[in-house]
């Protein structure tokens, strides 16, 4: 069951945007789809941000663009009901 929003669903599918190199960042607490969904949406909220790609997985999300920090990043990970662990550079692949 979903811990942090109580949807009842264990889903483990990741939803993804494609994006090339970016910013990423380790999220604890993502158990669904429905996780994925809300951080994905809030971190797609932040001015600058031009990509979101979330692996429920390994709870990593990459996010792409300019203009953003990682205040901003964490702001909109703990609106969504998640925690932001850490964040380091992603290889432009």
């Amino acid at each position: 069951m979903c811990t942090a929003c109580a949807c009842g669903t264990a889903d483990t599918t990741s939803a993804q945007v494609e994006t090339s190199g970016g910013t990423a960042y380790q999220v604890s607490g993502m158990t669904c789809g429905h996780c994925v969904s809300s951080v994905s949406a809030e971190i797609g909220k932040v001015g600058g941000v031009t990509g979101v790609q979330v692996d429920l997985a390994s709870g990593s999300v990459t996010v792409s663009g300019a203009g953003f920090s990682d205040g901003e990043i964490r702001a909109a990970v703990e609106q969504a009901g998640y925690a932001l662990v850490d964040a380091v550079p992603a290889s432009t692949s």
